[in-house]
């Protein structure tokens, strides 16, 4: 490969780089606990400004509003010069990043919902086989004419 084509790549690497990185703090800013205080601070879903920090996809337009010019990772040229033609790279850089961000939350949303279903799925399992141990273990007892346990308390 020639010098412009390692170019171009890296330069692809960069975009998607920076959709992922933008698409993580958005995430967590928006649907993680550890943000839970600011979103509440802003009064949630119920306010303008909370709304803003609820949205994943509304931060993701101030975060890549933010790490464009930060990461240089200006993916979209424009003709227009000047402050204009600068604005408007940024600004239609910044979007392409959220877009992008915006598919890997897609994606990202279908794992996390996958490990969901396996995490309810072995939950139900463990239920199923705590129940099949407290039948025989009634059933014991009533063939061995003990009195019956007290049941533990349930996990949930």
């Amino acid at each position: 490969m020639d010098r412009r084509h390692l170019g171009e790549m890296a330069d692809l690497f960069q975009l998607f780089a920076v959709s992922a990185v933008v698409m993580g703090v958005s995430q967590t800013v928006a649907r993680e606990r550890i943000f839970a205080p600011l979103r509440a601070r802003l009064g949630g879903k119920e306010t303008w400004w909370g709304y803003l920090v609820s949205c994943p996809y509304c931060v993701s337009h101030y975060v890549a509003f933010v790490l464009v010019p930060l990461t240089g990772t200006y993916a979209i040229d424009v003709v227009v010069g000047g402050w204009a033609g600068w604005g408007l790279r940024w600004l239609l850089s910044s979007l392409l990043i959220t877009v992008i961000a915006a598919f890997y939350r897609v994606l990202f949303w279908f794992v996390d919902e996958s490990q969901g279903l396996v995490r309810r799925r072995q939950r139900t399992e463990d239920e199923e086989t705590a129940t099949k141990r407290l039948v025989r273990r009634q059933v014991e007892q009533k063939v061995s004419g003990e009195p019956p346990a007290r049941l533990p308390p349930s996990p949930h």
